[in-house]
């Protein structure tokens, strides 16, 4: 196993992510399965793994009580455990005590090693930052009587939502866990973001390694091009040889739901063989092709022939990920914005077509967005 030192400990570089355990039935929805995450967890620290990451919410709330009674069989030092406030939802911001408290007793611990804000981004950066509720107050409280070790956050939001939670708390953040992988690299700009935690001296903990599974299996001609640099190498462990480049990554978390993962994983982080200049060309070769994205370059001429006065810069980097990805978080994002700045409220009079430099076509794309948003959202 590889292993990152962090101030006074040394992490493994490949985390257990609790948020997709092993299912009595496969079913997402169904138990989880106690029997086989116990054994994924045996199997996990006798090769190695000493850091696992749950959440309030992880599996309705299961996930934590779970991960407390089978961490619970071992000895509380040869563990770190995270866990994180649940501020995704709103109605938590004035219930910090009493789920913290909740969370200890859950997970069967006198004390986090890591603690995070979880999930930062558009909807809730205002009431996160917001002194009344208290939440930075009491967890910093929390770290001075030892029970967080290290406090951080999480987020899925936009660069620009990053940085005005970096500017309040930066300071007190010890560590960031951000959505980053050789796709979103490009799509999310994660590579802006790694940017932004550097300025902060802030390391990375990775969430999303594989996007979900996307990045697991590719098309042949892409899978081709990667056999031809690495031919022993498999297809799931270019996703971690590309973050294995990435200096300021630390943790890389992966939410394993079988012991057939766990075991491919945990020998992918064998050793350290970050990817060569002309392999992150070839990977970022393959990111284009999955792509199909609008060239928008933020330049803003059309915002200011837009008589609804949309972001549409915003709304089209949107677009694109919902184009790759019908997900919960970027219908989250545009959840966000007011009622009358949604896609929707686009009229389609093409005024900002008219300036466009890239002359993109953006009434239909703000048609299509509107659509997409009124389908069910993924993970």
């Amino acid at each position: 196993m590889v292993y990152k030192n962090y101030k006074d400990m040394k992490l493994s570089a490949l985390g257990f992510g609790a948020m997709r355990l092993p299912t009595a039935d496969g079913n997402p929805d169904a138990p989880i399965d106690e029997k086989k995450t116990a054994d994924m967890v045996a199997y996990a620290i006798a090769h190695g793994v000493n850091y696992f990451d749950t959440a309030y919410g992880y599996h309705d709330g299961n996930s934590e009580i779970v991960m407390g009674k089978v961490l619970g069989d071992y000895p509380r030092e040869c563990f770190y455990l995270a866990t994180k406030f649940p501020g995704y939802d709103l109605a938590n911001m004035d219930k910090v005590e009493a789920i913290f408290e909740e969370q200890l007793k859950k997970c069967n611990v006198d004390y986090f090693d890591f603690y995070l804000f979880h999930n930062v981004y558009e909807k809730n950066i205002e009431p996160y930052t917001d002194r009344k509720y208290g939440i930075m107050d009491y967890l910093m409280k929390q770290k001075e009587n030892g029970r967080i070790r290290h406090l951080g956050f999480s987020a899925h939001g936009r660069y620009d939502t990053m940085k005005r939670f970096l500017e309040a708390y930066g300071d007190r953040m010890e560590f960031c866990q951000i959505q980053l992988n050789y796709l979103d690299w490009k799509l999310q700009d994660a590579k802006a973001k790694v940017e932004l935690l550097r300025e902060y001296n802030i390391p990375v903990w990775v969430m999303e390694p594989l996007r979900g599974g996307r990045l697991a299996s590719l098309t042949p001609e892409n899978e081709e091009k990667l056999k031809a640099l690495r031919p022993d190498e498999k297809i799931p462990a270019w996703g971690f040889r590309f973050l294995q480049s990435v200096p300021e990554v630390t943790m890389v978390l992966s939410g394993m739901s079988s012991m057939e993962q766990m075991k491919e994983n945990i020998a992918t982080f064998a050793e350290d063989k970050p990817v060569t200049d002309e392999e992150m060309e070839t990977l970022m070769e393959v990111t284009d092709s999955m792509l199909d994205i609008l060239p928008c370059t933020a330049c803003r001429y059309c915002t200011t022939h837009c008589p609804q006065k949309l972001d549409i810069p915003t709304l089209l980097a949107l677009y694109n990920e919902v184009r790759f990805a019908n997900g919960l978080i970027t219908h989250m994002a545009v959840e966000a914005m007011p009622e009358d700045k949604r896609p929707h409220a686009c009229i389609g009079c093409q005024s900002c077509e008219a300036v466009c430099p890239q002359q993109l076509e953006i009434a239909k794309a703000m048609a299509d967005f509107t659509e997409k948003l009124n389908q069910p959202a993924g993970l």
